[in-house]
Order: C-alpha cells, then structure tokens, then sequence
C-alpha cells in the first residue's frame, strides 16, 4: 500500500484508469449520461436568462457605448462558468448519488473479489434513492455549517479568503467521493468522516486534485465516476480496515 500522505492525486489518475475497465463501463454510463443531461440544460438555461439581461443592460447604455456588448459578453460566458459548474456538480452530485453508491460498489468487488451488500442492480439502486438523498442532506448541511465560518473568516482576512474556500470545497470533495463506499458498508457519516480524516494529507490532496478537475469544462463531465472509483480505491487501501 502507498503510505506516502499526498498521493491523493495518484488515486484520481488509477480512477480514470478504471472507468474505461470493461466490467465497470456500464455503471460509469449511468452517472456519465446524468452529467451530460444536467450539464446541457443548466447551461442552455442560464446562457438564454444571461443573453436576456445583457440585452437590456446594452438598451440602458448609450449608443456610443455600444462596443461593451463586446466585452459583457465574454464576462457573462465567465460568470456563467463559475456559476454552473458549481450547480451542476451540486445538482449532479445529489440525483447521481445512487448511482454512484453501485458504482463504488462494483469497484470494491473488482479490487477485493468479495461481493458487498448493497445495491446489487441498478433498479436496486433507483430503489435507493430516499436514502441516498438523505445522505446527501448530511453532506449538505455539513458543508453549511463550515461555509458559515469561512464567510465570516473571509472578512476578518480577506487576502486569503480564496484559499480558504478551495479548501473548503477541496475537502467537501474528498468527503463527497470517498463516502460512498463507507455508505456501502453502512457505516455513518461521523464514522466516514473520521476515517476520511485519519488520511488528512492523502484525503485533502485527493479532493484539491477534483476540485480543480470539475472546474474545467469537458473534463468535468468525466471527473465524477474518475472520482468515485478513486474514492473507493481510498477505501479499499487505506480506510477499510481502520478502527
């Protein structure tokens, strides 16, 4: 096993490896085709609402003012980014949540050869859904009530309020990813949290690694099940056995 504490990385790059495994594929497929479908209609509508007020911000000017059309444009097409790609892998996150718990799942048989109770089929999975929600939920109000502080700690010192933020969401990534399987095996959310904490260095590098993975288009479609499959062989190497 790897012991160095920021191979974090290292199990992103073997998750991309694994997806493109012919046993695996089929339950990549699923998440995938949510990320395209989510992907597709949050930017669709959030460009058609953006044109419609960079048309009447553009009527108000006058007309010798024109040329800003130029430049709002392509600072929309940057706000759009930021905006959608933190809805979509929030929005994406939560309906794939099932979907990526089977998928975990069928990881861990591949790497251990033991078969995991849990959801054994994707109607299984669908079945789940409640449950995956309210996992989801946890995560969600975890991640709130650390916001909260770090929006209060970005006035106090602002210079480094970026960097506090990407930690933030850096750290609420590995939580997000490497949960699922440790949701397999019915452990609680505290309990995920610990382990994922006993690896601070590893787990923190794993999430900064996705973090700036999701803020690349394209790349963010797939970063998702790379992810999920990174997060399981976490589980699998170094949290599986810990007390």
């Amino acid at each position: 096993m790897n012991a160095r504490p920021l191979s974090g990385p290292d199990y992103l790059l073997r998750g991309f490896t694994i997806i493109r495994q012919p046993g695996i594929r089929l339950f990549v497929a699923i998440p995938l085709l949510i990320n395209f479908i989510i992907f597709g209609a949050f930017t669709t509508l959030t460009l058609e609402a953006m044109s419609g007020w960079i048309n009447q911000v553009v009527e108000w000017l006058p007309t010798w003012l024109d040329f800003l059309r130029w430049i709002l444009w392509p600072l929309a097409v940057i706000l759009v980014l930021a905006i959608v790609m933190y809805i979509f892998s929030t929005v994406a996150n939560i309906i794939a949540a099932p979907f990526n718990g089977l998928l975990a799942e069928k990881v861990e048989e591949m790497l251990t050869g033991q078969e995991v109770s849990g959801r054994e089929t994707i109607a299984m999975a669908i079945a789940s859904f409640p449950k995956s929600i309210g996992r989801e939920c946890q995560k969600l109000l975890y991640y709130l009530g650390f916001a909260i502080l770090t929006l209060i700690a970005s006035f106090v010192i602002s210079p480094l309020a970026p960097l506090l933020w990407f930690a933030l969401n850096a750290w609420m990534m590995a939580i997000e990813y490497c949960d699922y399987p440790m949701d397999n095996h019915k452990l609680s959310f505290k309990d995920a949290r610990k382990r994922i904490a006993s690896h601070r260095g590893t787990s923190a590098s794993f999430g900064a690694l996705v973090m700036l993975g999701t803020m690349v288009p394209i790349l963010n479609l797939f970063i998702m099940p790379a992810a999920v499959c990174g997060g399981t062989l976490m589980w699998v190497e170094r949290f599986k056995d810990k007390a």
